[in-house]
C-alpha cells in the first residue's frame, strides 16, 4: 500500500483529536499493508511440501500424499505471528519536551496505540507498561478490542513527569514475565544506560525479542538555537544561561556519539533499534521498518530452507 501523505503529516496528526483515530489513521495510512505479519511470532503454518530427505522429521510425513504419489514428502511449515508483545513506554519528564505539534511523548503515544491496534488486529496480545522511575501500569498482553479501549485509555490519562529509571522498569518486567515474547521500549533512553543494557540482558535471558524505538526532538538533536537560552533540566532543578552557537558543534558531536553508542549496544546484543524523530512522519517510519522486518524475516526464513 502506498503511503498517504495525509496520514503522514505530524501537523494533521496532531489535528485529529484522540489518540484512538491517530492510531487508526498511521495503521490505515501505511502499515496495514503488510500481507503477513511483520512481527517474528513463535508458532508455525503450513507452507509447502518438499520430497523427503534422510534426517528428516518423520512426523511431517504426509501419508495421504504417499498414498496417491507412492512417494514421500514431509510438509513445510513457516513462522507465524501469534506473540506475546508488551509496550514499555516511557512516561517521565523529559518526554514532554517537543518543539512542533506533537511532543515527544505525544509521537511515542501514538507509535505505541498504532502498533497496539495493528497486533490486535493480527489477534496478537499486547500489554503496555508505562514508566517513569518505576512502573506505573502495567497491563498484560490480551488481544481484545477491550484490551486496545484499556491501552488506548491509559495512554491519553497518561502525564509524563518525575525521572527516569528504566532499568528498573525492566528488571521488574522480566522478573513477572511468565512467557517470552516481544518487548518493544519506546523512550528518549536519557536514563542510565548501564542500568538500561542490564534490563534488556535480563528480558534476553528469559528468551524475549525486544525492539528499541528512541524518540528525539530535532532540538535535541541538532541544536539550532541562535539567541541566549535558558536551558532546563525537566527532570531535575538545574538551569544554565548559555549561548547554543558558542557549542553547537560539540554538541552535536556528542549527540552523535551517544546515537552511535546506542545502536551500536543495541546491535551487538541482537536488540533491533530504529530512531524516530518528531518531526518525522510517524507512519513513514514504522512502515519503512515494519516492511524492511518482513523482508528480512522472509530472507532468513530461505536462507532455511
Amino acid at each position: 500500500m502506498a503511503t498517504s501523505p495525509r496520514y503522514s503529516d505530524p501537523e494533521v496528526l496532531a489535528r485529529i483529536a484522540g489518540l484512538s483515530l491517530r492510531a487508526r489513521q498511521v495503521v490505515e495510512g501505511t502499515i496495514s499493508g503488510l500481507h503477513r505479519s511483520p512481527f517474528h511470532g513463535f508458532n508455525v503454518e503450513f507452507a509447502e511440501y518438499r520430497e523427503y530427505s534422510p534426517g528428516d522429521d518423520l512426523r511431517r510425513l504426509d501419508w495421504r500424499v504417499l498414498g496417491r504419489t507412492d512417494r514421500f514428502y514431509v510438509k513445510q511449515y513457516e513462522e507465524e505471528s501469534n506473540l506475546r508483545a508488551t509496550l514499555v513506554l516511557d512516561c517521565s519528564a523529559s518526554m514532554r519536551y517537543g518543539s512542533g505539534p506533537l511532543n515527544k511523548f505525544q509521537y511515542a503515544a501514538t507509535a505505541a496505540a498504532s502498533l497496539a491496534t495493528l497486533l490486535v488486529e493480527q489477534q496478537d496480545p499486547v500489554g503496555l507498561a508505562l514508566f517513569d522511575k518505576e512502573a506505573r501500569e502495567i497491563l498484560r498482553p490480551a488481544a481484545t478490542q477491550a484490551q486496545l479501549a484499556r491501552i488506548i485509555g491509559l495512554l491519553e490519562s497518561a502525564q509524563p513527569n518525575r525521572e527516569t529509571e528504566l532499568g528498573s522498569v525492566l528488571e521488574t518486567l522480566s522478573s513477572q514475565a511468565k512467557q517470552r515474547g516481544m518487548t518493544i521500549v519506546i523512550s528518549d533512553l536519557l536514563t542510565d544506560l548501564d542500568a538500561f543494557y542490564d534490563g534488556l540482558r535480563r528480558l534476553q535471558y528469559r528468551g524475549h525479542e525486544i525492539l528499541v524505538l528512541h524518540v528525539l526532538d530535532p532540538d535535541e538533536l541538532e541544536l539550532p538555537f541562535n539567541d541566549l537560552v535558558m536551558f532546563r533540566d525537566i527532570e531535575g532543578q538545574e538551569e544554565l544561561l548559555a549561548e547554543p552557537w558558542a557549542f553547537r558543534k560539540a554538541y552535536q558531536a556528542a549527540m552523535a556519539q551517544f546515537l552511535d553508542e546506542v545502536r551500536g549496544s543495541c546491535g551487538k546484543r541482537g536488540i533491533e533499534y530504529l530512531l524516530l524523530r518528531t518531526d518525522q512522519p510517524l507512519a513513514d517510519a514504522l512502515s519503512h521498518y515494519l516492511h524492511s522486518r518482513e523482508r528480512r524475516r522472509h530472507l532468513n526464513y530461505k536462507g532455511r530452507r
